[in-house]
C-alpha cells in the first residue's frame, strides 16, 4: 500500500509520536531540556498538522512529533505522508490506535496518477503485517471509488463502468451479466434506455452475483451517470463542470460490493448498477415524455436533469424482485441535499428505524458520519402529475432530497428493508486524508454496519 511497509526486524525509522493540543504539556515533559526548547522555538504545542523534528545531542533528527486532531481518529495522520521528510516512520506511544494510525496515514498517501506523474513519494510508516492485512480491504475501497470518480468521463463511461464490476467480479468469482443499447428495452429496463439513448456511448445496466444462496440476499444498487449534461434541461456551465462525479454512486455500491466479498460475510450479494451519459441529441428524452418502468409504475418526466433516479427506478425494482433481506441503494442525487447537510454528510433515508438506528450507531463507532432525513409521506403530493402514476419531480423546490426519496420508494415494496444513500462523492478542497476529488463517504460506516447485521460464524 501506498505509504505503509511493513516493519521487519532491524528496519531503521525514525519514532513518530502523535500528540493532541490537549496531551502537548504532559508529552513535552518526557522530553529532554534541548528537546523541549527545540519544540517550543518551532511553535510546535500539538496543532492539528503541525509536526516537529527533534535534535539528538549531535543535531541529527532523532523523533518526531506530529499533532492531530481527536475529533476524527481514522483521519488523524493524513496530514503527514507528504508533509514529512521522506523516509520510513515508526509509530511511538499509545495517544493513537495503530489501525487508526495505518488507516489515515494510507489515505492521505492517496494521489491520482493517471494523468500526470505525482511530485514526490509519501513518506512511509511502518506498520506489522497483521495491522497492513486488516486495513487493506478498506485502503483499497477507498482508493477504488476516488479513482472510477476522478477518471475524465472521457475515459469513464458505460463501457467502462461495467468493466470495473466485471474487474472487482473476477477476483472474487462473482458472476455477471450485462445488457446494453437497445437490449435494455427487451430485458425490461425502459427508463435506463430512455435516459441514455441520446449519447453516443450505449446505456447498460450490469448485475453481479455472489455468495451461497442459501443466505440471506442483500441487494446493492448504485447510480451510474457518467456525464450529467443535464439533457434537454441542460445544466449551467457552473452546475455542469463536475459531473463526471455523478457515477460516485455506483463507485459506492461496488466499493461497498468489494468488501463484502472480501469480508466474506454470509450474504447472498446482488449488485446491480444501470449506467448511462445523459446527452443531448436528436432523440433525447424530452421533458413531458411518460416512461412505463419496469415496475410498471407510469412516470411523467417533468425535468430531464432529474435523471438520476429515473434509471435507479429500473434497477431498485430489478433489485426487490429478487425479495432482498436488504436493499441499499447509493446515488449522487440532489443539490438539495447538499444545501441542507453541506458537503460532508451524506443524507441517509430508510423505512425501518431499527435498521436507520443500526447504521448511524456504525456510523458513530467509524467516525464515518451520515444523517437521517425523513421520509416525509405528506410530501408525496408534490410528485402528483395529471397524466402518469407520478412525475419524476415537482413544481415545488422545497424538499428536494426528501421528494426524490419518496419518488424512489415507489419501487420498493414496504415488506423490504431500504437505505437511500443521497452522497455527495467529493472534496470541494485538499484536507488530511482527504485530498481533492472524488471521495467515498460513508463506505465505512455501511461496512461496520454490513458486518454487525451479518456477522461471520
Amino acid at each position: 500500500m501506498l505509504g505503509l511497509s511493513a516493519d521487519r526486524r532491524g528496519r531503521r525509522a525514525l519514532p513518530l509520536t502523535p500528540v493532541t493540543r490537549a496531551d502537548w504539556a504532559g508529552c513535552a515533559k518526557t522530553l529532554g531540556a534541548r528537546q523541549r526548547r527545540w519544540a517550543e522555538a518551532n511553535g510546535f504545542a500539538g496543532q492539528p498538522g503541525a509536526f516537529c523534528l527533534l535534535p539528538d545531542a549531535q543535531g541529527a533528527t532523532a523523533r518526531v512529533v506530529c499533532g492531530f486532531d481527536p475529533a476524527s481518529p481514522p483521519l488523524a495522520l493524513g496530514a503527514f505522508p507528504y508533509r514529512l521528510p521522506a523516509g520510513d516512520y515508526r509509530l511511538d506511544g499509545d495517544a493513537l490506535s495503530v489501525h487508526d494510525a495505518a488507516l489515515g496515514w494510507a489515505l492521505g498517501s492517496y494521489r491520482f496518477a493517471r494523468y500526470r506523474e505525482p511530485h514526490a513519494e509519501p513518506a512511509r510508516l511502518l506498520l506489522p503485517r497483521a495491522v497492513l492485512d486488516e486495513v487493506a480491504p478498506t485502503v483499497e475501497a477507498v482508493a477504488r471509488v476516488r479513482d472510477l470518480i476522478n477518471t475524465s468521463a472521457q475515459d469513464m463511461g458505460p463501457a467502462e463502468v461495467c468493466a470495473a464490476v466485471r474487474d472487482v467480479a473476477g477476483r472474487f468469482g462473482a458472476k455477471c451479466r450485462e445488457w446494453s443499447g437497445d437490449g435494455l428495452l427487451k430485458a425490461g429496463f425502459p427508463t435506463v434506455h430512455a435516459v441514455g439513448r441520446a449519447s453516443p456511448r450505449a446505456p447498460r445496466v450490469i448485475e453481479l452475483t455472489w455468495g451461497d444462496p442459501k443466505h440471506p440476499l442483500l441487494a446493492l444498487v448504485g447510480k451510474g451517470v457518467c456525464f450529467d449534461t443535464g439533457g434537454l434541461d441542460l445544466k449551467t456551465a457552473d452546475g455542469m463542470r463536475w459531473m463526471k462525479k455523478d457515477m460516485g454512486g455506483a463507485a459506492h455500491a461496488l466499493s461497498l460490493a468489494q468488501l463484502v466479498m472480501a469480508s466474506n460475510l454470509p450474504v447472498r450479494l446482488l449488485l446491480v448498477i444501470p449506467t448511462v451519459d445523459n446527452a443531448v441529441a436528436g432523440d433525447a428524452l424530452r421533458p413531458g415524455d411518460v416512461i412505463r418502468t419496469r415496475a410498471g409504475i407510469t412516470v411523467e418526466v417533468d425535468n430531464t436533469d432529474a435523471e438520476g433516479r429515473l434509471i435507479l427506478c429500473d434497477a431498485l425494482a430489478r433489485a426487490v424482485e429478487s425479495e432482498p433481506d436488504l436493499l441499499i441503494d447509493f446515488a449522487t442525487l440532489t443539490g438539495a441535499a447538499r444545501v441542507a447537510l453541506g458537503p460532508d454528510l451524506p443524507a441517509v433515508f430508510a423505512n425501518r428505524d431499527d435498521v436507520a438506528d443500526a447504521l448511524l450507531d456504525a456510523a458513530r463507532t467509524q467516525h464515518d458520519p451520515v444523517w437521517r432525513l425523513p421520509l416525509w409521506q405528506p410530501y408525496r403530493a408534490m410528485l402528483v402529475s395529471a397524466f402518469a402514476d407520478t412525475c419524476n419531480t415537482g413544481a415545488s423546490r422545497h424538499a428536494g432530497a426528501i421528494t426524490a426519496a419518496l419518488y424512489l420508494q415507489h419501487f420498493v415494496p414496504g415488506t423490504v428493508p431500504w437505505l437511500h444513500v443521497d452522497v455527495y462523492a467529493w472534496n470541494d478542497a485538499d484536507r488530511p486524508g482527504r485530498p481533492r476529488g472524488g471521495d467515498a463517504q460513508s463506505l465505512r460506516a455501511f461496512h461496520a454496519f454490513l458486518r454487525q447485521r451479518y456477522p461471520s460464524a
